[in-house]
């Protein structure tokens, strides 16, 4: 695999919603916009009973955001523009009526968090570390943070978001709620995925739609909440302590 790509498959009834990118699975604009497009899709197929939301490759989920549109970065408003990519994908998971299954089969930074909060249900191996490094270049997990705080709370949201140098354990992920079960190899991790999957299409579907607006109720502030957050972002990554930062990393 060398070019990146969003694709879906329907099997059984199950999307399987695919990213990919050579740069560690990291996510540009243009392919976070594939991915809110290929979700609110699949969230409106009437075939389709689940979402099983993956990436590409065995080593790494998702590195977050696109480290080359980040350093080009040179006013708010593409600022803004920029961190609304990640917002936008959490809200059409969060407005998506159809149940969202996280396979994570490795590590995860930044943004790519916010991704895996905003699944429903995630599944991961013991591979899949998490670290929200926004604070090491001088800004903050500001779009992400809510998501994240609403599935592990705001003490352990400030553990990893205060410390952005350190990976944190998949177990600690479970501990701490953002993960339901971790598996010790992506074979495992597969199977798990796939056999609860196809048992949540057993049930009631107006049941489970149901049961989604339950997991997100006290939500529906969060178009204009994230977007006000993403300013947040656009405005801090044009300070001259991110701009360093960022110029040591090219």
């Amino acid at each position: 695999m060398s070019k990146p790509y969003v694709k879906q498959t329907i099997v059984n009834n199950i999307s399987y919603i695919e990213f990919y990118h050579p740069s560690q699975n990291s996510l540009p604009g243009d392919l976070l916009q594939k991915l809110e497009d290929f979700i609110k899709k699949a969230g409106n197929h009437q075939d389709v009973k689940v979402i099983v939301l993956q990436s590409g490759g065995d080593r790494t989920f998702c590195a977050g955001a696109s480290f080359k549109e980040l350093v080009n970065i040179s006013d708010e408003n593409s600022g803004k523009t920029f961190f609304s990519g990640f917002a936008n994908v959490i809200n059409a998971m969060r407005s998506c009526p159809k149940l969202i299954i996280g396979r994570i089969q490795g590590k995860t930074v930044g943004g790519g968090v916010g991704i895996i909060a905003a699944s429903d249900y995630c599944l991961a191996t013991k591979y899949a570390e998490i670290k929200l490094s926004e604070l090491n270049i001088g800004i903050g997990p500001f779009v992400v943070g809510p998501v994240i705080e609403r599935k592990i709370g705001l003490s352990s949201l400030s553990q990893i978001s205060l410390n952005p140098t350190k990976f944190f354990t998949a177990s600690w992920a479970k501990n701490n709620g953002l993960y339901a079960e971790v598996f010790e190899n992506i074979l495992e991790l597969d199977l798990a995925v796939q056999t609860f999957s196809e048992e949540l299409c057993n049930f009631n579907q107006e049941a489970m739609n149901e049961m989604k607006k339950l997991l997100w109720r006290g939500t529906d502030h969060w178009d204009v909440l994230l977007e006000e957050q993403a300013e947040i972002s656009g405005r801090l990554v044009l300070s001259s302590f991110t701009k360093e930062k960022l110029n040591k990393f090219k």
